[in-house]
């Protein structure tokens, strides 16, 4: 009779790899987050958009993903000019 059972190790191995992997990632975009938490302005969006022009797409994607979320971001904040109508006191 032929011995069926199977070793985990490779598997687990792949896995813990794996989760590795994506947990590093997810670190990496947390550290690009927030490092481009500063950026607020149209000046600063169009400086940093004159300066990744310079690189390859591929290389600045992520950069470029959250300078995108960002933006959408700072468009749906309110204006001062969209509670003109709204009193302190509620009136």
């Amino acid at each position: 009779m032929q011995d069926t059972t199977y070793s985990p190790g490779p598997l687990l191995a792949e896995l813990r790899a794996g989760l590795r992997g994506m947990r590093a990632a997810r670190a990496a975009r947390k550290t690009l987050r927030r490092d481009l938490a500063g950026v607020r302005t149209p000046a600063d969006f169009i400086e940093l958009d004159a300066i990744l022009e310079r690189y390859n797409d591929d290389e600045t994607a992520d950069i470029r993903h959250v300078l995108n979320e960002r933006r959408a971001a700072a468009r749906q904040l309110p204006t001062a000019s969209a509670f003109s109508g709204w009193s302190a006191a509620g009136e």
